[in-house]
């Protein structure tokens, strides 16, 4: 980093909140949550079962943590980044025990960055669904384990809520909000999460109808919030980056991918730990925005368009 960079994200730290939530989350350590797990909602997203034939929280869980799998928090298979319905959001959080005030600590596997998405996606639902106090356990199961902590294989039923979600539009961007800024209606940056290639029109998701970008985006690839493992970089670390790279207060990003998994992730770096109070996240991203026709840069022909989509699949 250069001097100027330097100077830059040291202003930054001064001005900028130490976290965005306070004193629980927005991060924790594997020792920390040992140490008050029993008071507090353990949900691990894992899937119920794998490809492979696994099944990662029936063969072992943090103790006390409750089943809640990454899927009841998407869309349908043609659209995986979109809100659930709010009725349907209500029902699972209900089941699950999820109350606005009981703090809540987020559990993905943490095999590598991309892992990483989901519990955030997962966070940023539950923070637009009302609770209050959330964490997502640095590292994922993995630290759990590496760390020596104990582990269950004793199913927990959780205590039936009787929460009601009404969900907030803090951080959320809609179709219409990002159309309004590209149409230069509205003000934001468009940060595009994906590695470069999807960006740039080399790599489409499946069940985009293109490949590309939304116009005029940029692009700051997830992963670059990370350590040499699947840990985040702390947080004085993650203001010292964003700053670098000229993310500050009082800025309007709004955060996408393909359907909102990366994205959540960038969503969660800035909002959360670097503390930029304007940070929103695309749900539905360049699968929803694709598929209804908008315009968009970095489109290949049709030729590559067909190639892309066969590499995609293979």
């Amino acid at each position: 980093m250069n001097k100027i960079l330097a100077l830059a994200a040291a202003i930054a730290l001064v001005q900028a909140p130490a976290f965005a939530q306070g004193a629980f989350g927005p991060l924790i350590a594997p020792a920390d949550l040992a140490a008050q797990a029993d008071a507090l909602l353990i949900l691990d997203i894992r899937p119920a079962s794998t490809e492979d034939g696994k099944k990662p929280y029936a063969e072992g869980h943090i103790p006390g943590a409750v089943a809640a799998p990454y899927g009841l928090f998407r869309g349908p298979a043609e659209n995986p980044g979109a809100v659930p319905a709010i009725d349907k959001l209500t029902e699972v959080l209900r089941s699950l025990g999820v109350t606005p005030g009981r703090p809540t600590v987020i559990v993905h596997q943490g095999s590598d960055e991309t892992d990483f998405g989901a519990a955030a996606r997962v966070y940023w639902t539950l923070k637009s669904s009302g609770v209050s106090q959330l964490a997502i356990l640095n590292g994922g199961f993995d630290a759990w384990t590496g760390a020596g902590l104990p582990v269950s294989t004793e199913a927990v039923a959780p205590v039936v809520s009787d929460i009601t979600v009404t969900f907030a539009d803090t951080w959320l961007a809609t179709t219409d909000d990002v159309l309004a800024v590209v149409e230069g209606k509205a003000v934001g940056d468009l940060i595009d999460a994906r590695p470069e290639s999807f960006w740039a029109g080399e790599q489409a998701h499946a069940s985009a109808a293109r490949p590309g970008t939304l116009p005029q985006s940029k692009y700051f690839t997830h992963s670059r919030w990370f350590t040499s493992g699947p840990s985040l970089i702390d947080g004085a670390a993650v203001q010292s980056l964003a700053a670098a790279n000229g993310f500050q207060q009082g800025d309007q990003l709004v955060s996408f991918c393909n359907t909102g998994h990366w994205a959540a992730t960038n969503w969660f770096a800035l909002s959360e730990l670097a503390g930029i109070e304007g940070v929103r996240l695309y749900p539905e991203s360049m699968v929803g925005w694709s598929q209804a026709g908008l315009p968009m840069d970095n489109t290949p022909g049709p030729i590559r368009n067909l190639w892309n989509q066969i590499k995609s699949v293979f």
